[in-house]
């Protein structure tokens, strides 16, 4: 074979795959037939080991697929860490929100608390002070209007008594011993039945002081005050 048609300079980078003994083989490649020919052919081939490969002979659309995948799992990644932080975020929320409705659920028991007590207390002073008024009068075997009037002045009190005076002005007159024929209604405050009147004293169908105890009490746990009673009376002309 002449000098001209020498093959030279041949690279074979593509074909160094597996090892530099890969290369025995290359004198097929070229089609050299045989003899002296193969020989001198092969003197000018160009091995280059498969570990040469550079980089950046990888087709780039394999870079950009490994760059690709890599951004998408940093994506996960990072979507992942925000999902635990919110759900987080999300249970403190919850937890800081639970121990403020406790907080203000034990603040509204305990201010109920209070006022109950309170009410209760001034329930009972003024119970107490109504027996003690009551008490203060001596029993007699009749009295008129302007003893029980007097009474009611002490017991009731100046600025409850007229509301006072105007539900007994309307349910008996003043008359203490008072008796619905048709209902039993019984005293000043024609309690129904008289027998109510008990709580305040065993002698309630013959002391009005006992009877005037007990009619305020009525008012003042029903109406809030004898006013209050006297307000609903006025509408409704019972109470």
């Amino acid at each position: 074979m002449s000098e001209g048609n020498r093959v030279t300079g041949i690279s074979v980078r593509g074909f160094a795959v597996a090892s530099a003994t890969a290369v025995t083989s290359v004198g097929a490649v070229v089609g050299v037939a045989s003899g002296d020919e193969q020989g001198a052919a092969a003197e000018g081939l160009e091995v280059v080991p498969a570990s040469a490969t550079l980089l950046s002979e990888i087709p780039a659309g394999t870079n950009a697929q490994l760059h690709t995948a890599s951004l998408t799992q940093q994506a996960e990644v990072q979507s992942v860490a925000a999902d635990a932080e919110a759900r987080i975020a999300a249970q403190e929320a919850a937890r800081i929100q639970a121990a403020e409705d406790a907080t203000e659920r034990r603040a509204a028991e305990e201010r109920e608390a209070q006022e109950r007590a309170e009410r209760e207390a001034a329930e009972a002073a003024a119970e107490a002070q109504s027996a003690s008024a009551s008490a203060d009068y001596a029993v007699q075997s009749s009295y008129s209007v302007a003893e029980i009037q007097q009474m009611a002045r002490e017991i009731v009190g100046a600025d409850q008594f007229q509301c006072f005076s105007n539900i007994v002005d309307h349910e008996s007159d003043w008359n203490y011993q008072a008796t619905n024929p048709s209902s039993g209604a019984y005293g000043l405050m024609q309690a129904l039945p008289g027998s109510k009147m008990a709580s305040a004293g065993a002698d309630w169908q013959t002391n009005p002081a006992t009877q005037i105890r007990w009619g305020l009490n009525y008012m003042n746990d029903r109406y809030g005050s004898p006013c209050g009673a006297w307000d609903f009376w006025t509408v409704n002309n019972w109470y």
